[in-house]
């Protein structure tokens, strides 16, 4: 039984790879699926430890970049940027949660349920440099795309530096890092710099 249960979890999260993202991947002209990014955060996580703001246990901010959009087979993918969809994402997700994570035998289901409730209350220095690595990526690949993504749903500098808020406390070397992204993107017209009403 227990072994059924686990080889159903991995078979669910093989929907991960049909949720895509708004972030195009860097050398085609297509989105970035989930799966994709949260492989990326995960290596991120490896290569970028000695950043965070706090020693962290490197292998615990890896399991939670893993799992942290497990959610997003129920709720979509919410686009940071979208108010209206952002208004339910809380409760979408959670509904998402209860139903993905009870797939697991009782003991992991409670382990890593317990890991994406950790990401999203973003307390722990683990929790902290994880959400600096989800925030930071997306910032990364629109610039190196030259924004395109930005261009397209028509964004402006202040929404990305709502993103900050997220950064903060994980690493400032990252924190800095998209500081120095969204001024360069302003100056070659890749964000918007006019205030938002």
């Amino acid at each position: 039984m227990r072994f059924s249960q686990q080889i159903a979890f991995l078979l669910e999260l093989d929907k991960l790879k049909n949720i895509y993202r708004r972030t195009l991947v860097l050398h085609e002209n297509r989105a970035e699926n989930d799966a994709e990014h949260s492989y990326h955060l995960a290596i991120m996580a490896c290569i970028l430890a000695e950043h965070s703001k706090e020693k962290v246990d490197v292998l615990h901010v890896m399991k939670m970049v893993l799992i942290h959009d497990v959610v997003e087979i129920d709720a979509g993918d919410t686009y940071f940027y979208d108010t209206v969809g952002n208004q339910d994402k809380t409760e979408r997700e959670q509904k998402a949660a209860d139903r993905i994570f009870a797939i697991l035998p009782e003991d992991q289901a409670k382990e890593y349920r317990s890991l994406w409730n950790e990401f999203e209350a973003r307390i722990t220095p683990e929790s902290k440099f994880a959400n600096a690595l989800d925030r930071i990526q997306p910032i990364l690949l629109n610039f190196q795309k030259g924004g395109i993504s930005w261009k397209t749903h028509e964004i402006h500098a202040e929404q990305v530096r709502r993103n900050l808020s997220m950064i903060h406390g994980g690493s400032d070397r990252i924190e800095q890092l998209a500081q120095d992204i969204i001024q360069t993107a302003i100056e070659q017209g890749m964000l918007l710099n006019d205030k938002l009403n």
